[in-house]
Formats: C-alpha cells, structure tokens, sequence
C-alpha cells in the first residue's frame, strides 16, 4: 500500500501495487500532488499496468505519468479530458487545510490541476487482468461513481475495491453517485468470496467484515 501521508484525510486514498511474475499492476494513483512515478520501483523492462478504479481527483491525479493506463468504460471520455465536473478536483482546492505540509516551497493549492490521462485499456464487467502467475476479474461496481470497479483474485480471494467499499465513510452523495446503483452492488458483494478487501480508503479488512458493511448500507437505504 502506498499513501500521501500530508494530504487531507478526506483526500487521502490508498494506492496499490501487485508484484505479477509477468507485469506489475498497480492500482490508483492517488492525488498527483508530488510525482508517483518515480516511487515505483517496477524492474527495467518489465510491464507495469496502471488500473483507475474511477476517476475521481484521489484516484487519478498521478495516472498521466505512467503509459499503460487502464479504467472503466464507462468513464473514458472523462479520464481523456479529466474535466472537474467529473474529477471534482475543485472540491480539494475548497479544502480549508488540503495538506498538512507542503510538497515544495511555493505550492499553492489554487493551482491543483489534474492532467488528461486517456487510457489505453477500457475495462468491462467480466475483464480479467493478467499478471502472468494471476488474474483479477474487473467487476462493474457503480454507486459511489457510474464506472467504479474492482478488481478481483478468485484464486485466493484477494479484492481490490476501490471506493466501491472500504472500511471508511462510503460516500453515495456526489452528483454523480446513484443509491439505487449502489444498493445493487452491495447486493453483489455479499456474495463475493473474498478473503482479504484492499480498499481505496482506511484499513484492509476480512470479507465478514465487507459483508457487514454491505448488509449495513442495505439496510439504511432499502429498509
């Protein structure tokens, strides 16, 4: 997991990296405040797939470093543009304390920014990313957003959730979010067999654990 420890909590989101024996995945690119590029250590000549859970500003800010770029479908034309009805990158320049410290002398949030990143690889429901010694299925999961997916492990039951579901605050009132979409993925995800829910906010978490925060959600919107 990798994280920007001086941005605001409420942006803060996780990053992470898989090491595959034939391509490295790495999922999220968080706020693009400082360069992530260079963080990642993928060996010289290896493939490095870069997966956008959506496209929200803490998930893609860093995506136009990195040349092998895949999303979902459904939100293409936002990441080829990343406009801020889209991204809401307005919403962290809004911020009354965006960051704790600054990443350079001189930055000023005023000028936050996040660069078009269109993407090579449109991801659909059913997809599988293969990383030569496993595979991630792409599950189509809208509510917190219209494209948000995840990507998981049948294997072993490894699910990387982006904001689908994590052990935070779930947000379902941006204008683009949808209850009713996001009560048909809770209802898929308590029948997901995961073992292990790397999210895209707070602490991984054991799948009783996601199934509790799925059947809580329903219960507050169907009940």
């Amino acid at each position: 997991m990798l994280t920007e420890p001086f941005v605001s909590n409420y942006c803060r989101a996780n990053m992470w990296l898989v090491r595959g024996r034939d391509v490295d995945l790495l999922v999220d690119t968080g706020m693009g405040i400082c360069p992530l590029a260079p963080e990642i250590d993928t060996p010289v000549g290896k493939p490095l797939l870069v997966v956008a859970t959506h496209v929200h500003l803490d998930h893609v800010g860093s995506l136009h470093e990195f040349s092998y770029r895949a999303g979902p479908r459904i939100e293409a034309d936002a990441f080829a543009t990343m406009p801020e009805t889209a991204t809401y990158a307005n919403m962290f320049r809004d911020l009354p304390s965006p960051v704790s410290e600054l990443p350079r002398p001189g930055w000023n949030v005023a000028d936050y920014r996040i660069e078009p990143a269109p993407l090579q690889r449109l991801l659909d429901d059913g997809d599988r990313i293969d990383l030569g010694d496993r595979s991630f299925r792409v599950l189509h999961l809208p509510g917190h957003s219209p494209g948000s997916i995840g990507l998981f492990d049948e294997m072993d039951g490894t699910f990387f959730s982006g904001d689908a579901i994590h052990a935070g605050l779930l947000v379902d009132d941006m204008p683009d979010s949808d209850r009713t979409a996001y009560c048909a993925t809770m209802r898929r995800l308590l029948d997901l067999p995961v073992s292990v829910v790397h999210g895209g906010h707070a602490e991984s978490m054991d799948g009783p654990r996601m199934r509790e925060i799925a059947g809580d959600y329903l219960r507050r919107n169907e009940g």
